[in-house]
């Protein structure tokens, strides 16, 4: 690397972002080599992207709004100004939602996003409650969880059911009636064989059909929320992003594959 610039910061995101050349990208690999740690901590950032870029390929094959074609961009310009100006003001704030929703892995309109930031907020509080608990964590077994999930279905007032989280390490061990903003809301927790346990927060809500996952990290407990077939889901633990983002996104294959919740039994 004799005579080259040091890696830096930008390196290491560009190689994530796989926008390095071959020459710098080969002296990226070398550096990580030689830095085991940091190798660890850019391969998990790459892992997310891929995840995250999976899970919004959906986005990607959308067509180009009719609105931001070229041909009617340069019509735009030739608008008077006033009107070219409105124009420009919607652009712009299409392409600051665009980065903002790519920076947290999701596109949300404004009134689903601060309602499903207030349902993760819930969400993560009755997590902080609940996981330490140890006599009573949960108010029905999973011995119970036929009972369990009609309970809370009925009571959600759409069906539900308990994800398998037995090839991700945990086991179900019971769930709870909660309340949130004067709604009802289902809780199952979870327990792996560490004793760190695992919560799915869900209740009936949302405008939207379907968003992609929305991140949020407060201190030590990470969640992934999202919105499915009128459901706000969330999946909370204490364990880092790219740990939690496999499981979320197992949660969610499992609904898809049996069409939504209300299919029966994951």
């Amino acid at each position: 690397m004799t005579g080259e610039r040091p890696i830096g910061e930008d390196d290491l995101q560009a190689y994530v972002d796989g926008r390095l050349g071959s020459s710098r990208r080969e002296a990226v690999r070398s550096y990580l080599d030689d830095h085991p740690a940091l190798a660890d901590q850019v391969k998990q950032e790459v892992d997310l992207r891929e995840a995250l870029r999976a899970r919004l390929a959906f986005k990607a094959a959308e067509p180009v709004p009719s609105r931001l074609r070229i041909s009617n961009l340069m019509a735009a310009r030739r608008r008077p100004a006033h009107r070219r100006a409105a124009a420009v003001a919607a652009v712009v704030g299409l392409l600051i939602g665009g980065v903002a929703g790519a920076a947290g892995g999701v596109w949300w309109s404004g009134t689903d996003h601060v309602a499903e930031a207030s349902v993760a907020g819930n969400a993560i509080a009755a997590h902080r409650i609940y996981v330490s608990e140890r006599l009573h964590p949960v108010e029905v077994p999973a011995e119970q969880e036929a009972h369990l999930v009609q309970w809370l279905s009925r009571r959600v007032g759409k069906p539900l059911t308990a994800p398998n989280l037995t090839a991700q390490g945990y086991r179900l061990i019971g769930g709870r009636l909660l309340p949130d903003s004067g709604e009802a809301a289902a809780f199952f927790m979870y327990e792996n064989t560490g004793g760190n346990r695992l919560t799915l927060y869900a209740r009936s809500g949302g405008t939207e059909e379907q968003t992609s996952f929305r991140f949020e990290s407060r201190d030590d407990v990470s969640a992934f929320s999202w919105i499915d077939n009128g459901l706000s889901y969330v999946v909370t633990a204490k364990v880092e992003r790219a740990q939690l983002l496999p499981i979320a996104e197992t949660i969610y294959r499992q609904f898809e594959a049996t069409g939504g919740p209300a299919k029966g039994h994951l």
